[in-house]
């Protein structure tokens, strides 16, 4: 592989996640990652929400400078700068995260995972074990087979990946140029009520938003090709997973409700369920954040 930094304009500094380094395998295949945290700390990948981008990062940085913990985030396939691979199933994010390790001659690293990149993280655990130390997952939902009750939302957005996906495409194309001009609010409300809001930091909601619209603001691949992934088995089994999975969840979640984690906690050989009372979907990762960090040092 072959590693570079993009040196495309932009307004943001590097705790933004730019310029991203750009790792490009034989295959042409590019993935973009970014640096955060303590550049000495101990490393910890972490991986998006879906959507989102190596900006999730940013989210982390601060408790990670003040803990000593380096944070390496990439673009899943198909989000921000990293290459589209339509063909992919959950299981191919060990290679996305072989990739990035070993561009930074890292042989072993700790996982965090946010909502939709829980899959990723369990995935990673379960087929490429070797890369891992331990995992903290926030918000994070089951397989379908576990899944009790999916939110309506969910559903939709499922039937229209299999079923439509270049609408599914254009939809979020629409909701990309709204939330590129409106308040952090409006992406906001995808994750939150209008009381959990409240609860989230200005400079948070600001983050939030650059996350989304770089991961879906030039290309909705990642998105369309994740949203009918999750919503079918996922290709391995959690009893493989021989590692300490940390989950966090608000018992106020509706776009990933609670039962679920308590369905996935008991599947896991070693796994840890944190409840956070009255928290929502955003709003256990606002809370939880310093305590996920601490404890990956």
């Amino acid at each position: 592989m072959t590693q570079s930094r993009s040196d495309a304009p932009t307004e943001d500094d590097g705790r933004e996640g730019d310029p991203p380094t750009i790792v490009t395998g034989s295959d042409g295949r590019r993935v973009a990652y970014a640096d955060y945290g303590d550049p000495d700390g101990t490393p910890v990948v972490v991986l998006h929400g879906t959507p989102g981008s190596r900006r999730f990062g940013a989210l982390f940085d601060d408790q990670a400078r003040e803990n000593g913990v380096r944070l390496l985030v990439p673009d899943r396939p198909g989000y921000g700068r990293s290459s589209p691979v339509p063909n992919r199933d959950v299981t191919d994010t060990g290679a996305t995260v072989a990739a990035v390790l070993e561009a930074e001659g890292v042989s072993r690293a700790g996982i965090i995972a946010f909502s939709g990149g829980g899959p990723h993280a369990l995935a990673v655990a379960a087929t490429r074990g070797d890369l891992v130390t331990e995992i903290d997952i926030v918000s994070g939902a089951p397989p379908p087979s576990l899944a009790a009750d999916l939110p309506a939302v969910q559903r939709l957005l499922g039937s229209l990946a299999r079923r439509t996906p270049r609408l599914l495409s254009g939809l979020l194309g629409v909701q990309t140029r709204l939330v590129a001009r409106t308040p952090p609010a409006v992406v906001l409300s995808q994750y939150t009520t209008a009381a959990e809001r409240a609860e989230i930091p200005p400079a948070m909601a600001e983050r939030v938003r650059r996350d989304f619209l770089e991961g879906v603001g030039t290309q909705r691949d990642g998105f369309v090709t994740e949203t009918r992934l999750v919503a079918t088995e996922w290709g391995f089994s959690l009893s493989d997973i021989d590692h300490t999975v940390r989950l966090w969840h608000g018992d106020a979640d509706a776009n990933a409700p609670l039962q679920g984690a308590r369905s996935l906690r008991e599947r896991v050989p070693d796994g840890e369920l944190t409840v956070l009372e009255d928290a929502g979907h955003l709003t256990a990762l606002a809370r939880s954040r310093s305590r996920i960090v601490r404890s990956q040092r």
